[in-house]
């Protein structure tokens, strides 16, 4: 029988370097017959035998498998092969070596599952380490044999199944890290019986159930880490502090733990680390944590804590002797009442204080700050605080984040936050909050995102914030009062992820500039008054995926290079002066990724989004035949329908008789303010139909189900009250069946207690005339045309509604701009008359060749003002339009 000797070892490690494919230091050069094997790097031999006990090559960037012929090596006792490369599997062969002590392969990329036989026959085995390795399978029940063993470690890898109840028979264990992988399951019961368990770790799991009561009893652990794992349950007993004394890390975040955090924690006087965010934890914080004297990280943050009562924040008091404090989280809970002065005595080492998502209120004392010195993070969002940000925050040298987003804040920003040099987060959004951007938040250099929006900030965008090219995640000014134009500085926002400027009052061009900001992702400038045309450096952003220009003043064309970005998932321009042809390709291929809505003169793109067909390009030679031929018809049809017209009106007037006037508003139904703007979803651009000198028109549907159009007067502009006042006196007193029917009107205020008028009109399904004879371009195939026959019905409709108008009512009523878009047309194609609202009433004075005129001024349409009575019958303009 072969004996091993120290001859079968050197082969053996021959045998090994042979399994290593690269060795970039050279570690192995040394590995050979002119030099001695006790000698060779990472080799250590027994002094009687000259046999291998330990095989040492860590952090030595060695690629390569481990080879079984590792099991020839009898006396080995000790391997280290840690941080390298070793992939491959765990061979099953080391199951020899029964001499083995430890074990450590951490931090490979070793997979396959942990050798049966390395748990049951090397059961002299003190540290197993194989954390950080791509392991599968299951932490093996055989695991049990090893009663030596006094550190498992293997976290980060990918195992599943349970922890095997035979870890109870570890009885020298004291630490089992097995964190980062996919175990299921319970904590055994047997884990009580691990007398000697220092360190128990299994975060990041997807465990569940209760921990065993007899886990408490075990009064040597220092540390209990059973965070995220998401489903672990129950309560923390009563006497938690006072079994486990020793206790110094007690982790439990991210899982489902109820009940009180029990005051007897402060009894466990080592504690260093409490950290339990996320559970369901709620009651009073314990108020003697103070005789934590080693507490340095405080986070019972995301819990039900408190009941907004002025006492909730006591805890705080006697945090004070706990002088080695860094971190302390409470955000997300129920805690009220206001920061207590003692905040001015807690540690001068805090780093972090969290306290956002609760209901603390009153103002913000910047005095018990001060002493804060070291403090890297502040955050205070989304509480009840008031009064103004104190000046004194300027003063953190190491701030690095600040976060007092969505509070009830006034005044303005400081100016010395531009002495935190090295800020890098600064939310202030969602207060009411006054003033300019301080120029100093230039001296920034490290911002990287900035969120001032929702407040009631003025003026213009400083240039020194937008030449801080250190923004690279969000720059978010919306919903303010900004002015002014865009700055080029702009294009210094080389790294910039999302810029949000909508809802504000900025003007002037879009810069060229912005084209530089190659990283944006989204771009916000929606609801200003932007002009001029859209810069085609637009499409240098070719990250893009987000693009809203909607209700600005550009004009001029889409800039084709558009269609190339091809990270588009959103384009929204609608509400501009766009013109021209929509492209087809990339985002515009997508009907449902984009908005062109409110841009009149677009036309082309694909079908669906239903544009009408951009006109062809007609040479000069064919324009003047077409012209010619255009007018020989005109002449022609105009003497007819003038002809046609007259007839049917003195036919008509013969037939018709007069109708008796009466209030048609007074004996409607009122409506309200909230009816109107629940119908038309808050006057959503989306509804507007149109608008002109004194307002707009949406489109709506009452609760009843029955469409609308509701013209909302513009409170601000001169002429527009008058105009109202005109128009219901008009209307009130008329009723025909070809001027549009008023349903009913609303004079109250709005939400925010401004003037509100608005007329309720029956909603023409079919718009206007003025959309029919021009639409916003001469299409090469008009899909529906209105024909010589509905053309002179529509003639004859508006020559009824003004003989009605000018004979048939007491009060003789002039409407005063007619004109194509002021005739509207329902579902029948039956035209109607609308837009009274410069009219005049001519009232007969006693002599009858005498009238006096009641009118809101001489104003009108150019072109369509009308001198008197009789050319409001056969205007020749309206007929004229109708015939070309």
């Amino acid at each position: 029988m072969h004996v091993p000797s120290n001859e079968t070892d050197r082969l053996t490690l021959l045998k090994f370097k042979q399994a290593i494919e690269s060795d970039r230091q050279s570690v192995l050069s040394s590995w050979n017959d002119s030099v001695n094997m006790c000698n060779w790097v990472g080799i250590t031999c027994s002094l009687r035998h000259q046999r291998v006990t330990a095989l040492e090559l860590p952090q030595r960037n060695l690629h390569g498998f481990i080879s079984p012929y590792i099991a020839n090596l009898t006396f080995l006792r000790y391997i280290t092969l840690s941080n390298n490369s070793f992939l491959g599997e765990i061979p099953p062969d080391i199951g020899r070596l029964f001499r083995l002590r430890v074990l450590d392969l951490s931090n490979n990329t070793l997979g396959g599952i942990i050798p049966v036989s390395l748990v049951m026959n090397c059961t002299n085995l003190e540290i197993i380490d194989i954390s950080r390795n791509k392991l599968t399978g299951k932490l093996p029940k055989e695991i049990g044999f090893l009663v030596k063993l006094a550190g498992l470690y293997a976290k980060a890898n990918n195992l599943t199944g349970d922890i095997p109840p035979t870890i109870g028979n570890l009885s020298s264990l004291e630490t089992f890290k097995v964190f980062e992988n996919n175990l299921v399951g319970h904590i055994p019961d047997d884990v009580g019986r691990l007398k000697r368990l220092l360190l128990f770790n299994i975060a990041v799991n997807g465990l569940s159930g209760t921990i065993p009561t007899s886990f408490y009893n075990i009064s040597s652990i220092r540390e209990i880490s059973m965070a995220d794992n998401n489903q672990l349950r129950g309560t923390l007993p009563d006497n938690i502090g006072i079994t486990l004394p020793n206790l110094q890390i007690l982790g439990l975040g991210t899982n489902e733990f109820s009940g009180s955090i029990p005051a007897s924690l402060c009894n466990a006087s080592k504690l260093q680390i409490i950290s339990v965010p996320e559970n369901n934890f709620e009651g009073r914080v314990p108020t003697k944590f103070g005789n934590l004297q080693d507490l340095w990280w405080l986070d019972i943050s995301f819990n039900n804590l408190g009941s907004n009562s002025s006492n909730d924040l006591d805890f705080i008091r006697t945090l004070r002797n706990c002088s080695k404090l860094e971190i302390l989280v409470f955000n997300h809970n129920h805690l009220g009442g206001v920061l207590p002065n003692s905040i001015a005595n807690l540690s001068t080492q805090l780093n972090f204080l969290l306290l956002g998502s609760n209901q603390v209120s009153g103002n913000i004392n910047g005095a018990i700050f001060e002493n804060l010195i070291n403090l890297i993070q502040l955050g205070m969002e989304k509480n009840l605080f008031t009064g103004i940000i104190p000046t004194s925050f300027g003063k953190f040298p190491n701030m690095q984040w600040i976060s007092i987003h969505r509070n009830k804040l006034s005044g303005q920003i400081p100016s010395s936050l531009g002495n935190l040099t090295k800020l890098a987060q600064l939310t202030l959004g969602n207060n009411n909050l006054q003033g300019t951007i301080p120029s100093s938040l230039g001296n920034c250099q490290r911002l990287q995102y900035l969120d001032i929006s929702e407040n009631k900030l003025s003026g213009a965008i400083p240039h020194q914030v937008l030449s801080l090219s250190s923004l690279s995640q969000v720059l978010i000014l919306r919903k303010n009062s900004f002015n002014g134009t865009l700055p080029v500085e702009v294009g210094d926002l080389k790294n910039l992820n999302a810029m949000d400027l909508s809802e504000n009052n900025l003007s002037g061009k879009i810069p060229p500039a912005i084209g530089e900001c190659q990283t944006l992702e989204h771009l916000y400038l929606q609801g200003n008054s932007f002009q001029g045309i859209l810069p085609s450096s637009l499409a240098s952003l070719k990250s893009l995926l987000g693009l809203d220009l909607s209700r600005n003043k550009l004009s001029g064309q889409i800039p084709k290079d558009l269609e190339k970005i091809t990270t588009f998932l959103y384009l929204n321009l609608s509400y501009n002066y766009l013109e021209g042809e929509v492209p087809k390709n990339g985002v515009f291929g997508n009907a449902s990724a984009i908005s062109l809505i409110g841009n009149a003169k677009l036309c082309g793109g694909v079908s669906t989004l239903k544009l009408p067909t951009c006109p062809i390009k007609v040479s000069k030679q064919g324009k003047k035949n077409n012209f010619k031929m255009v007018t020989a018809i005109v002449s022609g049809a105009i003497s007819f329908l003038v002809l046609a017209t007259f007839v049917v009106v003195c036919w008509r007037r013969k037939s018709i008789k007069s109708t008796s006037a009466f209030s048609i508003i007074e004996s409607l139904p009122k409506i309200s303010y909230r009816r109107l703007y629940e119908a038309t979803e808050g006057f959503s651009p989306s509804n507007l139909i149109g608008s002109g000198g004194f307002g707009s028109v949406y489109k709506g549907v009452l609760d009843q189900g029955q469409s609308v159009a509701v013209k909302v007067f513009n409170h601000r502009q001169i002429g527009a009250s008058k105009s109202f006042i005109t128009e219901c006196n008009v209307l009130r007193n008329i009723r025909h069946r070809n001027l549009v029917k008023i349903l009913t009107c609303c004079s109250s205020t709005d939400y925010s207690q401004n003037e509100f008028k608005a007329l309720v009109f029956e909603f023409m399904t079919n718009g206007s005339l003025e959309k029919w004879l021009h639409p916003d371009t001469v299409s090469e195939n008009q899909s529906r045309n209105l024909s010589l026959i509905e053309r002179l019905n529509v003639a004859i409709d508006v020559a009824s509604a003004l003989h009605y108008l000018h004979d048939q009512c007491e009060t003789t009523i002039l409407h005063c701009d007619i004109k194509p878009s002021n005739v509207l047309l329902d579902n029948d194609m039956v035209a109607h008359l609308g837009d009274f609202g410069l009219a005049r009433l001519l009232l007969t004075t006693n002599n009858s060749s005498q009238t006096q005129s009641s009118t809101v001024g001489m104003m009108g349409t150019i072109g369509y003002v009308c001198p008197g009575k009789k050319s409001q019958l056969f205007h020749g303009l309206i007929l004229y339009f109708l015939i070309i």
